[in-house]
């Protein structure tokens, strides 16, 4: 049957212009083996920015990474950052000419990372590059700490291993946001023709100005701000350390970067070292005990961090996830079971602890200058401690794109940033960097367990202490895995059609529907004019259905795994009895909404 004629040409096309000699021969034997449907597939679409940059797996083709894709994206994104100084009346003031660099672990990341450095530097571009795995953290902080134009990481954060990624970052170190994000993609268009001689050997036989290797003196930086802002108790910390009254805590690097980086951090914060969990504490490309490096998927991705806790009589487990941007926790009860605490549980933690001891430390601040925020698929826990609080808050779309750029933008009208979280176990604590950071949390982490155990408290119960204060928050969260892009949407375009007058439902089982939003088309019946006040993306699927029970309900499409994930949460004053209901709600919406077996959801494992 072969290829139309239009897919050949770019096949064709492609295999000129690739610098790979394994991905042209990946293309040349789909060919060969007359595969030409899955050929069909990885030309019809080209990669783009999603939620978190670019990400998918590495594999020949212009709809997946890999050394062809890296470097067109990367002429893109020079191109780009150009364009800021061609006027040097309209250039932004005291930014540098200059990116920052670094990469994960991963197979291909340290190639790829040279392979961007290289069309920076063939763009007349200095480069500050990190030689070693590095959080993604510091590639934020970075660029925020020099003044650069731009930060490119290389990193796939928690994927599976045969994905990787390409994560960019704007002047003082947020992620791309509109309008940049598409000026970008449409700059990587215009420059697909990938320039000669730009590859990883080029960048490792350069010896010129235009690169810079920061990684000391940027550790050291950044290391000195967190201790700055993020310690409170560094001299209880150091005293409790000399009399061996530390508790023992157990750290797993999930096969990542945060070996060294995590330690450093306790280190500063006067705190004991971590016990590793030997059997993940080095990074590995191929994440051999673990098919999905995410310790947001709970008990099986802990299952060794338990192992070695128990081992060793240990009552608190920290993790990152590989590229150490993600942080978990999880802590031994009195009966020897373990709480893994969720990311909502774990925001709303970080969030009065940061708050109560900013407050110690400034005892004249005025609540309502300080500013904590979180996505809309978070727990609204936090915005009830920030009403009974006094302080500022706000809701944002889902990612830290959103996060960071909102912290930014109230620190530019005075006000303090304080905190900002999202449930999938990510956490932004004061200004370092605008970017989630698994690295300063878990010093915070550990320097709060320490204080409480020393108090005769326990993590679980201050979490309880907080749901007698702000209320009990019930919530579920999880996902399904669908794999097909037109299924997702059609699920989608059911929930706009079903109900009774050819419209949205009215209700989900036996519960009412009382106001609904749809962040793909821009309908919210909660606003008088029934438009949406967040920003509306026709490319991503999200709908929030808020029941007259108090539940509310967002379902959405992820950016970056081929994953339909469900958020809820319903506040209530007994547990028991908001937990249950919780648990019929969330049946309701698998059941009327999802229809997962009609629609073949394949559900997580475990």
């Amino acid at each position: 049957m072969g290829l139309d004629a239009e897919t050949q040409a770019a096949v064709d096309q492609w295999i000129t212009w690739d610098i790979d000699e394994t991905t042209v021969a990946e293309l040349k034997q789909l060919l060969a083996d007359g595969n030409f449907d899955e050929v069909k597939s990885r030309f019809d679409n080209r990669i783009k920015f999603g939620t978190a940059g670019l990400r998918g797996r590495m594999q020949a083709g212009p709809s997946s990474l890999n050394c062809l894709t890296v470097l067109q994206a990367s002429q893109g994104l020079a191109k780009r950052v150009a364009k800021e100084f061609e006027d040097p009346a309209k250039a932004p003031k005291g930014v540098s000419k200059a990116v920052c660099i670094g990469r994960d672990g991963r197979h291909n990341s340290e190639r790829f990372s040279k392979i961007a450095a290289a069309a920076f530097i063939a763009e007349g571009i200095e480069v500050h590059f990190f030689p070693t795995i590095v959080p993604t953290p510091f590639v934020a902080f970075c660029v925020k700490h020099l003044n650069l134009a731009a930060g490119v990481m290389v990193t796939a954060s928690h994927n599976p291993k045969d994905d990787n990624g390409y994560k960019v970052y704007w002047q003082r170190g947020s992620q791309i946001v509109p309008p940049i994000d598409a000026e970008i993609q449409q700059s990587i268009l215009e420059n697909l023709t990938p320039r000669e001689g730009v590859t990883a050997a080029a960048f490792d036989a350069y010896k010129g100005s235009l690169v810079q290797y920061p990684l000391s003196d940027i550790s050291d930086a950044y290391y000195k701000d967190v201790a700055e802002k993020c310690c409170f108790f560094k001299e209880a910390n150091e005293e409790r350390r000399k009399a061996g009254k530390g508790v023992k805590t157990v750290f797993t690097a999930m096969h990542g970067v945060g070996k060294d980086f995590i330690a450093r951090s306790l280190e500063i914060f006067g705190l004991d070292p971590y016990i590793p969990v030997k059997e993940q504490i080095e990074a590995d490309p191929d994440f051999p005990t673990v098919p999905f490096p995410n310790p947001e998927e709970g008990k099986g991705a802990l299952k060794l961090a338990i192992e070695t806790a128990e081992a060793n009589s240990a009552p608190i487990i920290m993790a990152n996830d590989p590229d150490s941007d993600r942080f978990a926790a999880a802590e031994r009860q009195e009966n020897g079971e373990w709480k893994i605490f969720t990311g909502n549980e774990l925001g709303i933690l970080f969030g009065n602890w940061t708050w109560q001891n900013f407050k110690k430390r400034n005892p004249d601040v005025d609540p309502s200058t300080c500013a904590v925020f979180n996505t809309t698929v978070s727990s609204k826990m936090l915005k009830s401690l920030a009403d009974t609080e006094g302080l500022y808050y706000e809701e944002t779309l889902t990612g830290f794109k959103w996060l960071g750029t909102l912290a930014q933008k109230k620190m530019d009208e005075g006000m303090t940033f304080l905190f900002c979280f999202e449930e999938a176990i990510g956490y932004l604590i004061f200004d370092t960097c605008l970017d989630k950071d698994g690295v300063r949390t878990a010093g915070m982490f550990a320097e709060m367990v320490n204080q409480l155990y020393d108090e005769g408290k326990t993590v679980v119960g201050l979490l309880n202490e907080l749901y007698d204060k702000y209320g009990y928050f019930a919530s579920k969260n999880r996902y399904f895995f669908c794999y097909s892009p037109p299924k997702m949407e059609g699920i989608f375009n059911r929930m706009r059609t079903m109900g009774p007058d050819g419209g949205y439902p009215k209700a989900c089982g036996k519960f009412e529907i009382a106001a609904i939003r749809d962040l793909t088309t821009g309908f919210d019946s909660s606003q008088p004019d029934n438009k949406a006040i967040l920003p509306v993306s026709s490319s991503s699927q999200m709908i929030t259905f808020y029941f007259a029970n108090g539940g509310v309900v967002t379902l959405r499409g992820s950016g970056t795994e081929p994953k339909l994930k469900y958020y809820c949460e319903l506040k209530g004053d007994a547990k028991e009895e908001t937990e249950a209901t919780l648990a019929a709600l969330v049946d309701a919406v698998i059941n009327d909404l999802l229809e997962p077996e009609k629609n073949e959801l394949e559900a997580p494992s475990d």
